[in-house]
């Protein structure tokens, strides 16, 4: 249980933690103490969402066929190989995640911003339904995946919004991402070479 719940944490936290526009929009609101416990509850329930979908959905589908989980098998671990590489790349070239200024905004404007941000990015789908939809689907115990993936969006959301003010000085450092994206490289390696060596 506890290996399917790692490595759901890991890359689900991994994915997540990518400079992105919902990365800066949940930030900007915690910065403002604007809906911003609201904002991240959004975020969350989201990606709880279309994780049990993604995991159960294909979970379902993938263990009807043996061709396609074997395609998921290394299509999965060729795209965390793939992603870990994007993140050693980042880490030559480290970013900052900086957040721009706003007037104010009523409850319902900033929640429905929010939903657009996460659910009109297609990246959220090949994250959240594609990718660990079909690792989840995979391990021995996919409810415990699901729940670590969820454990993640909710531990690194809640990070964001709680603890805005005091994250966005280190966010805003390149050398705090550089060692982000180094973090996100190993985790991806270890969860790719995890599902290539598994006996499934």
């Amino acid at each position: 249980m506890w290996q399917s719940y790692g490595n759901g944490l890991l890359v689900a936290i991994g994915l997540i933690m990518a400079i992105g526009a919902q990365n800066a929009f949940v930030l900007a609101q915690s910065l403002r103490r604007e809906h911003h416990v609201a904002v991240a509850l959004l975020c969350i329930v989201c990606d709880a969402a279309l994780i049990t979908a993604g995991v159960f959905g294909l979970a379902h589908v993938l263990t009807q066929s043996p061709l396609l989980l074997a395609l998921a098998r290394w299509g999965g671990a060729a795209f965390l190989l793939w992603y870990a590489s994007q993140a050693l790349w980042r880490a030559c070239r480290p970013q900052t995640l900086q957040t721009a200024e706003a007037a104010p905004r009523s409850r319902r404007a900033v929640l429905l911003a929010a939903l657009a941000v996460t659910l009109l990015n297609p990246h959220v789908y090949l994250d959240t339904v594609l990718l660990i939809g079909s690792l989840g689907a995979q391990q021995p115990l996919p409810g415990a995946f699901a729940l670590g993936a969820t454990s993640g969006s909710i531990i690194w959301f809640s990070a964001l919004a709680l603890g805005g003010a005091w994250l966005a000085p280190w966010l805003a450092r390149p050398l705090t991402w550089r060692l982000i994206d180094i973090g996100v490289a190993l985790m991806m390696f270890s969860v790719a070479l995890q599902l290539l060596t598994a006996d499934i």
